[in-house]
């Protein structure tokens, strides 16, 4: 198995910044929220198809290179403690062909793309086709985040629905089906996070660090 990096750093709540406006919006009015917008693709389509790539490698790694950046993202609770992790390692489902049923992949993510598309390359060609809930026997890491995509739809907006109270404050991130419009290749990208630990600031923040990556692809796409 691959090494994961789980390490976990608790949040010191007496001197945390956030700490009215996380107690606000988990005890007083719990409240999250989802946006969507399009991404522009084309750079990095276009490179990834040039390197015979997978696109879904580099969507899954310019979102995951972007949390890393910004820790109000990668907050969640361990053992009672609130805290933050390191980094995120993505949790997807991969569809089985023969029977349209859906089974649990995650990755261990790593700084290098060249890394990283390499433990997507051999987990994929090892695991994806095991059916059940868990395509890969080992469950997914506690710093384990939600980032998916369905290619069959074009969307405007997508918001995950959950059912039960969470201790977790990972967001959850959905692509769309891309297209074209005037010779540019777009993509529906949403996320939805929890008011407690992002506000608007930080999500535009993260919407436009996405982006940047995926304009620039030589900045990281042979390191």
């Amino acid at each position: 198995m691959k090494k994961i990096n789980e390490t976990f750093h608790p949040i010191d709540m007496t001197a945390w910044e956030r700490q009215p406006y996380f107690y606000y919006f988990t005890k007083m009015l719990p409240t999250g929220y989802s946006m969507t917008v399009e991404m522009d693709i084309t750079e990095t389509y276009e490179a990834i198809k040039q390197e015979g790539g997978h696109f879904f490698a580099a969507y899954l790694y310019t979102t995951l290179k972007q949390l890393t950046m910004q820790k109000e993202f990668r907050i969640t609770t361990v053992d009672g403690k609130l805290g933050y992790f390191d980094v995120l390692h993505p949790s997807f489902a991969v569809l089985h062909e023969d029977d349209k049923t859906m089974s649990n992949m995650w990755i261990a993510y790593a700084d290098s793309f060249a890394v990283f598309s390499r433990n997507y390359e051999e987990d994929m060609k090892q695991y994806k086709n095991n059916h059940g809930i868990l395509a890969k026997p080992e469950e997914p890491p506690a710093n384990s985040c939600m980032i998916g995509m369905v290619p069959w739809i074009e969307f405007t907006h997508y918001c995950p629905i959950p059912y039960a109270q969470s201790d977790c404050y990972f967001p959850v991130i959905q692509a769309g089906k891309y297209f074209t419009r005037h010779g540019r290749r777009l993509m529906p990208y949403s996320i939805t996070t929890h008011h407690a630990v992002a506000d608007g600031y930080h999500v535009s923040a993260f919407l436009d660090g996405v982006q940047t990556l995926l304009s620039n692809p030589e900045t990281w796409i042979n390191k």
